[in-house]
């Protein structure tokens, strides 16, 4: 079988007060996702939400379900968000081919029974990262180009957070249940994401990290805004931000970072912000 899968519990943010780096690490991080030939997952009891990644290297891979699901197919009452971190790759649904280029997405709806995940060239992968969330209706599969993402510019070098948000899985491109996926690419010079930095009880969130050059890291801080902690991340890691928790990072160098996030709010700036001298 090439399909694995672990499962991570949901936290309560007064016991988080007193964990230390390694439980920090053990709940929240996930240190390797994408691997050879095989289908990863990782599924959080936070809205369900799953985190997962295909690099197939010979025959296509299939998603398969997984035992926590207890469904016939993987997509039975489930919808998923990709994008394609790799070389040119292809996404089978159901019998119809999407290409996917690097840093193009693609949605598949609820109901669609077999997906297979395949590369152009073997020997130079395409690396799916997959996000998966429950659904309630079946919308349309939708491939999303990087000229189809609605682009926002935020912040300034002064600041060290000029970056470009790329909103590719979004309710204003793409009908959804609850999956919304997109990346922030930081500029050459600026190393803060998403600051300030903010919470948002409704949807629980999670950052993987690409594109950090080799020798470089990024300082992951989670918590609640007057009880911070922080989590050093290298490339292709992600970490698991609860909706009690503020998500922000600043690397040793620029990178960029996918968000994916699932709750029962699909707009985009819900959220409560916390001014950066009002972090404990």
């Amino acid at each position: 079988m090439s399909t694995h899968y672990e499962v991570r519990y949901a936290t309560n943010p007064t016991d988080f007060k007193s964990y230390d780096t390694a439980r920090i690490r053990n709940d929240f991080l996930i240190p390797a996702l994408f691997e050879a030939g095989k289908v990863n997952w990782v599924y959080t009891h936070y809205d369900r939400y799953m985190a997962g990644a295909a690099v197939p290297t010979g025959e296509a891979l299939l998603l398969e379900s997984i035992d926590p699901l207890k469904a016939d197919y993987f997509l039975e009452r489930r919808e998923i968000g990709i994008i394609n971190i790799g070389q040119q790759g292809t996404v089978e649904v159901d019998g119809e081919t999407y290409q996917l280029g690097y840093k193009e997405a693609l949605y598949i709806g609820m109901g669609c029974q077999e997906v297979r995940f395949s590369s152009d060239n073997p020997d130079q992968p395409a690396r799916f990262y997959l996000n998966s969330a429950p659904a309630h209706q079946a919308f349309p599969t939708k491939h999303i180009t990087q000229a189809e993402a609605e682009i926002v510019e935020l912040g300034s070098l002064e600041t060290a957070n000029a970056r470009t948000i790329r909103k590719l899985i979004v309710n204003s491109i793409v009908k959804t249940n609850q999956v919304q996926m997109g990346m922030t690419e930081l500029k050459t010079g600026s190393v803060w994401n998403t600051m300030p930095a903010h919470t948002h009880d409704r949807r629980m969130e999670i950052y993987l990290y690409i594109e950090v050059p080799a020798g470089q890291s990024v300082c992951h801080f989670m918590g609640q805004p007057q009880e911070t902690r922080h989590m050093w991340l290298q490339n292709e890691q992600a970490i698991i931000s609860p909706p009690w928790s503020i998500h922000c990072g600043s690397g040793t160098s620029s990178y960029t970072f996918i968000w994916g996030m699932a709750g029962e709010n699909l707009d985009y700036g819900d959220m409560d912000d916390c001014a950066p001298d009002e972090l404990r």
